[in-house]
Protein backbone atom coordinates (compact mmCIF):
# COMPACT_ATOMS: atom_id res chain seq x y z
CA UNK A 1 0.00 0.00 0.00
CA UNK A 2 2.77 2.40 1.03
CA UNK A 3 4.69 1.64 -2.14
CA UNK A 4 1.64 2.25 -4.28
CA UNK A 5 0.99 5.58 -2.55
CA UNK A 6 4.60 6.58 -3.05
CA UNK A 7 4.47 5.55 -6.69
CA UNK A 8 1.27 7.50 -7.14
CA UNK A 9 2.79 10.58 -5.53
CA UNK A 10 5.88 10.40 -7.72
CA UNK A 11 3.76 9.90 -10.83
CA UNK A 12 1.62 12.90 -9.92
CA UNK A 13 4.71 15.00 -9.26
CA UNK A 14 6.18 13.93 -12.61
CA UNK A 15 2.99 14.78 -14.48
CA UNK A 16 2.67 18.13 -12.71
CA UNK A 17 6.25 19.16 -13.35
CA UNK A 18 6.18 17.78 -16.87
CA UNK A 19 3.02 19.66 -17.73
CA UNK A 20 4.47 22.78 -16.21
CA UNK A 21 7.65 22.54 -18.26
CA UNK A 22 5.73 21.72 -21.42
CA UNK A 23 3.48 24.70 -20.84
CA UNK A 24 6.34 27.12 -20.31
CA UNK A 25 7.10 29.18 -23.41
CA UNK A 26 10.60 30.38 -24.12
CA UNK A 27 10.80 34.12 -23.65
CA UNK A 28 11.32 35.97 -26.95
CA UNK A 29 14.80 37.29 -27.58
CA UNK A 30 15.40 40.94 -26.78
CA UNK A 31 17.48 43.05 -29.13
CA UNK A 32 19.33 46.33 -29.10
CA UNK A 33 18.52 47.56 -32.60
CA UNK A 34 20.72 50.64 -32.64
CA UNK A 35 24.32 49.60 -32.04
CA UNK A 36 26.99 51.32 -34.17
CA UNK A 37 28.40 48.97 -36.83
CA UNK A 38 31.96 47.74 -36.49
CA UNK A 39 34.59 48.88 -38.97
CA UNK A 40 34.74 45.33 -40.36
CA UNK A 41 30.98 44.82 -40.72
CA UNK A 42 30.44 42.69 -43.83
CA UNK A 43 27.12 44.41 -44.62
CA UNK A 44 28.39 47.99 -44.46
CA UNK A 45 29.84 48.24 -48.01
CA UNK A 46 26.60 47.04 -49.58
CA UNK A 47 24.47 49.29 -47.40
CA UNK A 48 26.62 52.38 -48.03
CA UNK A 49 26.63 51.65 -51.76
CA UNK A 50 22.84 51.57 -51.83
CA UNK A 51 22.65 54.71 -49.68
CA UNK A 52 24.78 56.67 -52.15
CA UNK A 53 22.67 55.58 -55.10
CA UNK A 54 19.39 56.23 -53.29
CA UNK A 55 20.49 59.73 -52.29
CA UNK A 56 21.64 60.43 -55.86
CA UNK A 57 18.18 59.74 -57.31
CA UNK A 58 16.46 62.88 -58.57
CA UNK A 59 13.69 62.53 -55.97
CA UNK A 60 10.91 63.21 -58.47
CA UNK A 61 8.79 60.56 -56.75
CA UNK A 62 9.01 62.30 -53.35
CA UNK A 63 6.01 64.35 -52.27
CA UNK A 64 6.49 68.02 -51.30
CA UNK A 65 5.34 67.19 -47.76
CA UNK A 66 8.07 64.58 -47.40
CA UNK A 67 10.71 66.94 -48.75
CA UNK A 68 9.61 69.65 -46.33
CA UNK A 69 9.76 67.22 -43.42
CA UNK A 70 13.47 66.67 -44.06
CA UNK A 71 14.14 70.13 -42.65
CA UNK A 72 12.11 69.41 -39.52
CA UNK A 73 13.23 65.90 -38.63
CA UNK A 74 12.84 64.31 -35.22
CA UNK A 75 15.56 65.14 -32.66
CA UNK A 76 18.32 62.67 -31.90
CA UNK A 77 20.60 62.28 -28.93
CA UNK A 78 24.14 63.64 -28.99
CA UNK A 79 25.49 60.21 -29.88
CA UNK A 80 23.29 60.04 -32.96
CA UNK A 81 20.92 57.42 -31.52
CA UNK A 82 17.27 58.44 -31.96
CA UNK A 83 15.49 59.60 -28.83
CA UNK A 84 12.79 57.35 -27.26
CA UNK A 85 9.60 56.99 -29.22
CA UNK A 86 6.63 59.17 -28.50
CA UNK A 87 4.78 56.45 -26.63
CA UNK A 88 7.50 56.35 -24.00
CA UNK A 89 7.26 60.09 -23.39
CA UNK A 90 3.66 60.00 -22.15
CA UNK A 91 2.46 57.90 -19.24
CA UNK A 92 -0.97 56.21 -19.42
CA UNK A 93 -3.62 58.90 -19.13
CA UNK A 94 -7.39 58.45 -18.98
CA UNK A 95 -7.98 62.10 -19.80
CA UNK A 96 -8.00 63.98 -23.08
CA UNK A 97 -4.23 63.51 -23.55
CA UNK A 98 -4.56 59.73 -23.38
CA UNK A 99 -7.59 59.71 -25.67
CA UNK A 100 -5.81 61.88 -28.22
CA UNK A 101 -2.64 59.82 -28.40
CA UNK A 102 -4.63 56.57 -28.28
CA UNK A 103 -6.80 57.66 -31.22
CA UNK A 104 -3.77 58.79 -33.21
CA UNK A 105 -1.89 55.53 -32.52
CA UNK A 106 -4.90 53.50 -33.67
CA UNK A 107 -5.09 55.44 -36.94
CA UNK A 108 -1.35 55.05 -37.58
CA UNK A 109 -1.49 51.31 -36.97
CA UNK A 110 -4.47 50.96 -39.28
CA UNK A 111 -2.64 52.94 -41.96
CA UNK A 112 0.51 50.81 -41.65
CA UNK A 113 -1.50 47.58 -41.67
CA UNK A 114 -3.35 48.68 -44.82
CA UNK A 115 -0.01 49.45 -46.47
CA UNK A 116 1.27 45.98 -45.52
CA UNK A 117 -1.74 44.34 -47.16
CA UNK A 118 -1.38 46.50 -50.26
CA UNK A 119 2.32 45.76 -50.89
CA UNK A 120 1.87 42.05 -50.21
CA UNK A 121 -0.87 42.03 -52.82
CA UNK A 122 1.19 44.01 -55.34
CA UNK A 123 4.16 41.69 -54.95
CA UNK A 124 2.19 38.90 -56.65
CA UNK A 125 2.29 40.91 -59.88
CA UNK A 126 5.51 42.89 -59.49
CA UNK A 127 8.01 40.52 -57.90
CA UNK A 128 11.05 40.21 -60.17
CA UNK A 129 13.93 37.98 -59.07
CA UNK A 130 17.42 39.46 -59.27
CA UNK A 131 19.11 36.43 -60.76
CA UNK A 132 22.71 35.51 -59.93
CA UNK A 133 23.65 39.05 -58.80
CA UNK A 134 21.86 40.49 -55.76
CA UNK A 135 21.39 44.12 -56.80
CA UNK A 136 19.73 46.45 -54.29
CA UNK A 137 17.60 48.75 -56.38
CA UNK A 138 16.71 52.32 -55.52
CA UNK A 139 13.06 53.29 -55.34
CA UNK A 140 13.29 55.01 -58.73
CA UNK A 141 14.83 51.88 -60.27
CA UNK A 142 12.04 49.75 -58.80
CA UNK A 143 9.31 52.02 -60.15
CA UNK A 144 10.99 52.39 -63.54
CA UNK A 145 11.42 48.63 -63.82
CA UNK A 146 7.80 47.99 -62.78
CA UNK A 147 8.97 45.70 -59.98
CA UNK A 148 11.87 44.10 -58.18
CA UNK A 149 12.60 41.46 -55.56
CA UNK A 150 12.13 41.93 -51.80
CA UNK A 151 14.74 44.66 -51.38
CA UNK A 152 13.22 46.79 -54.13
CA UNK A 153 9.57 46.26 -53.21
CA UNK A 154 10.38 46.98 -49.55
CA UNK A 155 11.34 50.52 -50.57
CA UNK A 156 7.72 51.25 -51.46
CA UNK A 157 6.80 50.59 -47.83
CA UNK A 158 9.76 52.49 -46.41
CA UNK A 159 9.14 55.59 -48.52
CA UNK A 160 5.34 55.43 -48.22
CA UNK A 161 5.50 55.47 -44.42
CA UNK A 162 7.90 58.40 -44.52
CA UNK A 163 5.72 60.26 -47.05
CA UNK A 164 2.66 59.60 -44.84
CA UNK A 165 4.28 61.33 -41.90
CA UNK A 166 6.05 58.58 -39.98
CA UNK A 167 9.25 59.98 -38.47
CA UNK A 168 12.68 59.15 -39.81
CA UNK A 169 13.70 57.73 -36.42
CA UNK A 170 10.89 55.18 -36.34
CA UNK A 171 10.93 53.68 -39.86
CA UNK A 172 13.90 51.65 -41.07
CA UNK A 173 14.86 49.01 -43.58
CA UNK A 174 16.03 45.77 -41.97
CA UNK A 175 17.96 42.67 -42.98
CA UNK A 176 16.62 39.59 -41.21
CA UNK A 177 18.00 36.06 -41.17
CA UNK A 178 16.45 32.62 -40.65
CA UNK A 179 19.06 30.27 -39.12
CA UNK A 180 17.09 27.13 -40.01
CA UNK A 181 17.81 27.48 -43.73
CA UNK A 182 20.22 30.43 -43.99
CA UNK A 183 17.70 32.66 -45.80
CA UNK A 184 18.15 36.44 -45.72
CA UNK A 185 15.27 38.81 -46.34
CA UNK A 186 14.54 42.55 -46.46
CA UNK A 187 11.63 44.01 -44.49
CA UNK A 188 10.49 47.33 -43.06
CA UNK A 189 10.51 47.81 -39.29
CA UNK A 190 8.26 50.42 -37.72
CA UNK A 191 9.50 51.25 -34.23
CA UNK A 192 6.33 52.37 -32.49
CA UNK A 193 8.05 50.58 -29.58
CA UNK A 194 11.82 51.01 -29.65
CA UNK A 195 12.34 47.51 -28.24
CA UNK A 196 9.79 45.56 -30.31
CA UNK A 197 9.04 46.94 -33.79
CA UNK A 198 6.23 46.03 -36.15
CA UNK A 199 7.31 44.02 -39.22
CA UNK A 200 6.06 44.74 -42.74
CA UNK A 201 7.23 42.07 -45.19
CA UNK A 202 6.77 43.24 -48.80
CA UNK A 203 6.49 39.76 -50.29
CA UNK A 204 5.03 37.63 -47.49
CA UNK A 205 8.06 35.31 -47.49
CA UNK A 206 8.63 35.98 -43.79
CA UNK A 207 5.13 36.89 -42.66
CA UNK A 208 1.86 38.43 -43.75
CA UNK A 209 -0.01 41.20 -42.03
CA UNK A 210 1.99 43.27 -39.57
CA UNK A 211 3.22 41.23 -36.58
CA UNK A 212 5.64 42.30 -33.90
CA UNK A 213 9.22 41.14 -34.26
CA UNK A 214 8.97 39.40 -30.88
CA UNK A 215 6.33 37.05 -32.31
CA UNK A 216 8.75 35.71 -34.93
CA UNK A 217 11.48 33.83 -33.02
CA UNK A 218 12.54 31.88 -36.11
CA UNK A 219 13.89 35.08 -37.67
CA UNK A 220 16.84 37.11 -36.37
CA UNK A 221 17.29 40.83 -37.18
CA UNK A 222 20.84 41.62 -38.30
CA UNK A 223 20.93 45.19 -39.62
CA UNK A 224 18.73 48.28 -39.38
CA UNK A 225 19.34 51.20 -41.74
CA UNK A 226 17.87 54.04 -43.73
CA UNK A 227 19.20 56.05 -46.64
CA UNK A 228 21.24 58.07 -44.13
CA UNK A 229 22.22 55.86 -41.16
CA UNK A 230 23.22 52.28 -40.39
CA UNK A 231 22.99 50.23 -37.19
CA UNK A 232 23.87 46.70 -36.15
CA UNK A 233 21.35 44.64 -34.17
CA UNK A 234 22.68 42.79 -31.15
CA UNK A 235 20.83 40.37 -28.92
CA UNK A 236 20.66 41.52 -25.33
CA UNK A 237 22.04 39.11 -22.73
CA UNK A 238 19.43 38.04 -20.18
CA UNK A 239 20.22 38.23 -16.43
CA UNK A 240 19.94 34.43 -16.17
CA UNK A 241 22.52 33.96 -18.92
CA UNK A 242 24.87 36.37 -17.18
CA UNK A 243 24.50 34.44 -13.93
CA UNK A 244 25.32 31.15 -15.66
CA UNK A 245 28.52 32.61 -17.11
CA UNK A 246 29.84 33.74 -13.75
Amino acid sequence: MASSITAGFLLGLYVTLGAGCAGMMKAPARYDYFEPPSTTDAWSPKISGWQRREQADDGSFTSPAARDSETASEPVASDGIPLPNEGQLFLPDDGLRGKYFGFRSDRRRAMALELAGWIQGQSRSHYVADGPIDHWATLEETLRGNGDDCDGLELLVYHALRDLGFAENEVYRAIVYRPSDGQHHMVTLWFEDREDPWVIDPTGAMTTGMPLMSSMPEWVPLKVFSQDVEYTVKQETSPSALAQNR
